[in-house]
């Protein structure tokens, strides 16, 4: 039996700020044709539950790009359990896994029982009992999810993380920035921080209980670190010129930032505990938007060393650079793949700047996304998504498409423009 009621979650609740308007919602834009077909039967009681549980975990597995889940229209019965099974109704609809549950209201919370089953050899693949408390039924089914995804895939499942992302609202000089998180389906938000004045780059802590970002608040931009559960933040740079994207490091001890204190704008390492800075590019060119390699060896980052924007790789201990970028006249804002075999960035080509994915020992590039007017994207912790911004008509929505590029999704807000997306990682 687990219980879903984490401290992380818990603390979370008492951020400043309160759930409004900036609940994303998504839109699915491009199925994959290789999705497996499965079928999330809706559970036996839970239409007396406040949250549709069953619902949670088919959207999500539409989403992730590796299964079709079947229309509950489509459905010939609604078993509870395993026993209940009529595999050959379910071989008719070539639906190749089914997940089947019971849920109920227990004391002050919930009871869940699930399992998922292989229909084509007619066995049970795992089951357990999760208990929820009150207003965590969605995360409930998030954790569910995670287990059926990584019982079919081997990957271990990301929809119980959250994203960070800013909005905007108004027009003209009378703009309201607001820095949010929510879960990774776009519900669930939580503001973090409301400015008159322009915020960028946030970016998790590895363990998830931190936001670093850029703030214009005192009318330059200042790079802030802030803890979710208390709301405390410190103003960790204010040098004179540019402070910004800030990355931190895999152990969490050190941030990786773009200042422009000693004239060009250069990457530098700040150790967040000593308070000192370590310059580690030394151009005449602009070096920006660095991210960590997971091994915490090396750094990825923008340059136009070369005469337009490309991604270079930065050895941590021997201070040698190597260009990785060489398709086209404009990659950028690069960011490494959980398993550091691959990078995704945003790539200028004849369809407009698009999320592109490269790997590191070929160097060949694909374009993953089919929109125009891409920026900032943030790789899943699992490998298998990346978020970014982009334009929706007028209004900048958030995207997202699978590392493959054959399933997207985009999720935008109802009443102001959405940027600046960050997926946390793993968040226990």
């Amino acid at each position: 039996m687990k219980l879903l009621i984490t401290t992380w979650l818990a603390a979370l609740l008492l951020m400043v700020g309160s759930q409004a308007q900036a609940n994303l919602t998504i839109e699915i834009t491009r199925g994959s044709d290789r999705a497996t077909p499965i079928a999330v039967v809706p559970f036996a009681g839970g239409e007396a539950l406040p949250e549709d549980v069953a619902q949670v975990i088919h959207d999500n597995l539409a989403r992730s790009g590796y299964f079709d889940p079947l229309p509950r229209g489509a459905m010939m019965d609604r078993p509870a359990e395993s026993g209940e099974v009529r595999y050959g109704n379910w071989k008719a609809l070539d639906v190749r896994y089914l997940v089947v549950g019971r849920a109920s209201q227990e004391g002050n919370g919930y009871r869940l029982q699930f399992e998922l089953i292989d229909v084509s050899g007619e066995r049970r693949m795992i089951g357990e009992t999760v208990t929820s408390g009150q207003g965590e039924l969605r995360a409930a089914g998030h954790y569910i999810s995670d287990e059926i995804f990584e019982a079919i895939t081997g990957i271990r499942g990301a929809f119980a993380t959250r994203i960070a992302y800013v909005t905007a609202q108004g027009v003209g000089d009378n703009i309201q920035y607001a820095l949010y998180v929510a879960d990774a389906d776009g519900r669930n938000s939580q503001q973090v921080l409301s400015s008159s004045q322009p915020i960028l780059s946030p970016a998790w802590s590895p363990d998830g209980s931190k936001l670093a970002y850029v703030s214009f608040e005192t009318e330059r931009p200042a790079i802030y670190i802030q803890n979710l559960a208390t709301g405390q933040r410190v103003r960790a740079t204010s040098f004179e010129g540019l402070n910004g994207a800030p990355a931190w490091s895999p152990d969490g001890r050190r941030l990786a930032m773009t200042l422009s204190k000693d004239g060009q704008p250069e990457i530098y390492i700040m150790d967040i505990g000593a308070r000192t800075f370590e310059r580690v590019t030394n151009s005449s060119s602009i070096d920006t938007e660095p991210d960590w390699s997971p091994d915490g060896r090396s750094l990825l980052f923008t340059s136009d060393r070369s005469g337009g924007p490309q991604l270079y790789r930065l050895q941590l201990g021997s201070g040698e650079v190597e260009r990785l970028t060489f398709t086209g006249n404009y990659n950028a804002r690069g960011r490494f793949a959980p398993d550091g075999e691959s990078i995704f960035l945003i790539h200028r080509g004849g369809n407009g700047f698009q999320v592109a994915r490269q790997e590191l020992d070929s160097n060949r590039l694909v374009v993953l996304s089919e929109s125009r007017q891409d920026e900032s994207p943030s790789v899943a912790p699992n490998g298998t998504m990346v978020i970014f911004a982009t334009q929706q008509g007028n209004n900048g929505v958030l995207g997202a498409v699978s590392a493959d590029g054959r399933a997207s999704f985009r999720l935008p807000a109802a009443q102001s423009d959405v940027r600046e997306p960050a997926w946390s990682p793993f968040l226990d």
